[in-house]
């Protein structure tokens, strides 16, 4: 069996890894290709070029590298169509898995599917309708989306979500690393500014300057990141209050476990929208999420927004317990209120991460083989 696999960001690279250890559980002698970051080339696939050349974010951002990009999308495609896989597989990043497919259903009767539910529910609705036209069938992270995808006329399960399934860090896991990193009695605050450049160039600076404002300012301070960012950590993390303790490996599996007990090890999170949120509800730490964008990409957005938060733990557990400071509160000033508030009462995020987790999956089957079983379900009959 033929199967061809895009992702174009860490978090896409990490989907794809665990469908692919999924795909490889029920399908003996799985031929894969397609575009893989370092996890889903550990997992045993190659990668057609540098996923990292595909890692933007935002309007503005991707405007300067519009036509290296439109290289990638057709160069994609006629590998996809040329090899005639039994079903193509886009992860994610819709403005270049979406062109793939469009370029692929034109000109080759290949099967589709995209890992990640369009977030319609957030803003601009019309998505689904559009994405139907190139995609047959739609894995989906959260439970409230398949109605969605259905309705716009594509196949679509719940898979669960990847964080759910992480295995949490013991206590001796986590007392390990604190004696590895020096870390004392006093408060432990995990930073964490996002995974591309544009997030880390744009909110480090300001999460410098509130911890140095807050009543924190002496506490720990732990930075996750990834390889590639951490010249670029290490530059804008002098805004700190104190040097960043750096956590990186360029192992991904072992990047992604200490990760997790780093979260696990933190009193409290500063960081950035997105699934950061998930996996701190995962290791039950409180957090505040603080989030800016490109000033033109912030205004579209602001326009189309059909939701009163943007955090992943307060739409899945339908509270809005986390509190965020956005757009034109991503400020020193309102995110170190903010954090010394949370600090104050670290307790009262526990049940909304608790619901969260639950509704995600915790315990149930790994996501990536339910994602594997859903696509190998719904393929049409050989022959």
């Amino acid at each position: 069996m033929k199967v061809f696999v895009t992702a174009g960001e860490p978090s896409g690279d990490a989907l794809g890894a665990e469908l692919i250890k999924g795909l490889k559980a029920l399908v003996p002698g799985l031929d894969l290709r397609g575009i893989a970051g370092p996890r889903m080339q550990a997992a045993g696939m190659g990668s057609i070029f540098p996923m990292e050349e595909l890692s933007v974010m935002g309007i503005a951002e991707i405007l300067p590298k519009f036509f290296q990009l439109k290289r990638r999308i057709r160069q994609t495609a006629e590998v996809a169509i040329e090899w005639q896989p039994d079903v193509v597989i886009t992860i994610d990043s819709p403005d270049f898995s979406l062109r793939v497919a469009k370029i692929i259903k034109e000109r080759a009767n290949l099967r589709t599917v995209h890992y990640v539910a369009p977030t319609v529910w957030a803003w601009r609705p019309a998505r689904a309708v559009k994405m139907a036209k190139v995609i047959d069938h739609v894995l989906a992270l959260f439970p409230f989306e398949p109605p969605y995808m259905k309705e716009a006329g594509m196949a679509c399960d719940f898979v669960g979500h990847p964080v759910a399934a992480h295995t949490r860090p013991t206590e001796a896991q986590i007392a390990a690393f604190r004696a590895e990193y020096g870390l004392d009695d006093r408060p432990v605050v995990a930073v964490l500014p996002g995974s591309r450049k544009s997030e880390v160039r744009r909110l480090l600076p300001v999460f410098g300057t509130a911890l140095a404002q807050s009543r924190l300012a002496a506490a720990h301070i732990i930075l996750p990141t990834l390889s590639h960012l951490v010249p670029m950590v290490r530059e804008l993390g002098s805004a700190l209050p104190r040097p960043p303790i750096l956590i990186t490996r360029e192992d991904a599996d072992a990047a992604a476990q200490e990760r997790r007990i780093a979260m696990s090890a933190a009193d409290i999170a500063l960081a950035a929208s997105g699934t950061v949120s998930l996996e701190l509800a995962a290791a039950r730490t409180p957090m505040v999420i603080a989030y800016d964008m490109n000033w033109l990409t912030k205004k579209i957005v602001q326009r189309k927004l059909l939701i009163d938060t943007v955090t992943l733990v307060n739409l899945v557990s339908e509270t809005r317990t986390v509190p965020e400071c956005i757009g034109e509160t991503c400020t020193p000033d309102q995110i170190s209120t903010t954090l010394d508030a949370v600090f104050a009462e670290r307790g009262r995020q526990l049940d909304a991460m608790e619901t969260t987790m639950q509704r995600l999956g915790e315990g149930g089957d790994a996501p990536g083989l339910r994602a594997a079983k859903a696509v190998l379900d719904r393929l049409p009959p050989a022959g």
